[in-house]
């Protein structure tokens, strides 16, 4: 039995996995479910993994898997919570999983590095492709994607070395993880918030300030719809 606050953070986490296969931070979080501390927070993500709901996984920054739900939010095992949205790179033994990988991936280019940090230099070229499901493309827009140099993204659950992958757009939702290129110099992969004239490019890293700009500073290149990751 969960209280009202167990299951809110939980449909929460669940939606946002759904929506963006990035769990939401603890601010995030604490914002839905209007509690002034993340040790509220703390708490109810304890009582929910406690209860057999989620797990949190080790050795990935504000990585949680929901391994099933309460007949209120629809009574399933979900198993991974990160497997809509990213994929896990190497070798596949069973044949039928492999062929079932090659029928339904497709080849996007990457376009060199992107910095999850202090920003680089700007996207360029193509340098290879990577195969990534048809599923995690939307059919309307382009996509590419780029490796990730740096931490600054650890929180949102982006590590260096993973690769982006990254739909094409000019405009970006507050909230949204985008790569925005700053001066038409240096790229950059950081949350995007907007308010009046200004844009913060945040980090999900407490070590990383927040940069603000203008908003005639900062062009939106995409935004990121799943991630490739090689163990």
């Amino acid at each position: 039995m969960l209280t009202r606050k167990q299951l809110d953070l939980l449909k929460f986490i669940n939606e946002r996995l759904q929506q963006e296969g990035i769990p939401p931070s603890f601010d995030e979080m604490k914002e839905a479910l209007d509690l002034k501390s993340k040790s509220g927070i703390h708490r109810l993500i304890t009582a929910l993994e406690e209860r057999g709901f989620i797990r949190r996984l080790a050795h990935r920054a504000r990585a949680i898997e929901i391994i099933r739900l309460p007949e209120a939010l629809g009574g399933t095992s979900i198993g991974a919570g990160f497997s809509p949205e990213i994929v896990q790179g190497g070798r596949v033994d069973p044949p039928a999983a492999a062929l079932e990988v090659e029928v339904n991936a497709l080849d996007i280019p990457i376009m060199g590095r992107i910095a999850a940090g202090t920003p680089i230099e700007a996207i360029s070229e193509v340098s290879h492709t990577v195969a990534v499901p048809s599923s995690m493309l939307s059919s309307a827009g382009k996509h590419f994607a780029l490796e990730v140099k740096g931490d600054s993204m650890i929180d949102a659950g982006i590590n260096d070395g993973d690769i982006v992958v990254i739909r094409e757009q000019p405009t970006a939702n507050n909230g949204d993880i985008v790569v925005a290129l700053i001066e038409e110099q240096e790229a950059t992969l950081k949350k995007f918030r907007k308010k009046g004239s200004s844009i913060a490019l945040e980090a999900e890293n407490s070590a990383y300030e927040t940069r603000v700009f203008r908003d005639d500073q900062v062009r939106i290149q995409g935004k990121l719809v799943g991630l490739v990751r090689t163990y």
